[in-house]
């Protein structure tokens, strides 16, 4: 239990990456708020139970907590401060999960509305929590910072611009602060996610999710494709006791000074190459 004894706030813990993060800080011993804007349901309040029924006598495993609210207003981190500190004492760890995003489409067509929202949540959050938290980690002699930014912030996606520009934002923030406040023995770390199957996948994809993510098409294992199969693994294990044999050999001649291309060593290789390709390509 890597974290036994610390408290951590994940924002946008209901769903997606934030869930998972939840969950996992709560195997590892630590105490969590799940901060959710809670406008599509209680998400906040099913991970915290969640977390809850996992927990054993046996396992220090961590407690958790719900507090819905949003993080693009000051007031909002003030709740999840003092609900932080009531329940658990203490806080050492603020995760910036908590995102969201335009819909994937030309540049010109996104309003000012949702160029607004992207900032608001993206990256003025971020200066909330350092608002908020920055002089409570002085205090207690240190802390944590996690923000979760984009590999879009790094290598832009077309149709994307201003979701792109906030997770850039966020990256040099996290290095800034990092650079700052690193005297004060608060650690600031980023990290860079690619997409994955979250609520914003539609989103960033600019059409709605077919279904692959959680069924991929089938691959019919039939007769022949078994014969291929059974036929990849007799020419790959051939392949290799080739290739021993010829490593054998070039050890023996380079020992005595003499200089040699073996082109079966180099045929081997290839043919073990081919045999993982046409191995790998059937399930």
């Amino acid at each position: 239990m890597r974290l036994q004894g610390k408290t951590v706030i994940v924002t946008g813990g209901g769903s997606g990456f934030g869930e998972g993060i939840a969950k996992t800080f709560a195997r590892e011993g630590a105490n969590v708020v799940v901060n959710d804007l809670n406008v599509n349901g209680p998400a906040a309040e099913r991970v915290a139970s969640e977390i809850a029924l996992a927990s054993s006598p046996k396992a220090a495993h961590g407690r958790a907590i719900a507090v819905q609210g949003d993080v693009t207003k000051r007031e909002d981190w003030q709740k999840l401060h003092d609900a932080a500190i009531q329940d658990f004492g203490s806080v050492q760890i603020v995760v910036n999960n908590a995102g969201t995003t335009h819909r994937n489409k030309p540049v010109l067509e996104v309003t000012e509305a949702e160029f607004d929202r992207v900032y608001a949540v993206n990256v003025k959050s971020i200066y909330w929590s350092v608002e908020q938290f920055v002089l409570y980690f002085r205090e207690q002699g240190g802390g944590a910072f996690i923000n979760i930014a984009s590999t879009a912030g790094v290598r832009p996606r077309p149709g994307l611009v201003w979701y792109n520009a906030s997770k850039a934002a966020v990256i040099i923030a996290s290095k800034a602060l990092a650079v700052e406040l690193g005297t004060d023995r608060i650690r600031v770390n980023c990290i860079n996610p690619v997409m994955s199957e979250t609520a914003l996948l539609s989103e960033f994809m600019g059409m709605e999710d077919i279904g692959y993510a959680r069924e991929p098409p089938q691959v019919p294992r039939d007769d022949s494709a078994r014969k291929i199969l059974d036929a990849a693994g007799r020419r790959q294990r051939r392949a290799l006791l080739r290739l021993r044999r010829c490593r054998v050999h070039h050890r023996r001649r380079a020992r005595r000074g003499r200089q040699t291309v073996c082109l079966n060593y180099r045929l081997a290789r290839h043919a073990m190459g081919a045999a993982r390709v046409l191995h790998r390509g059937f399930p």
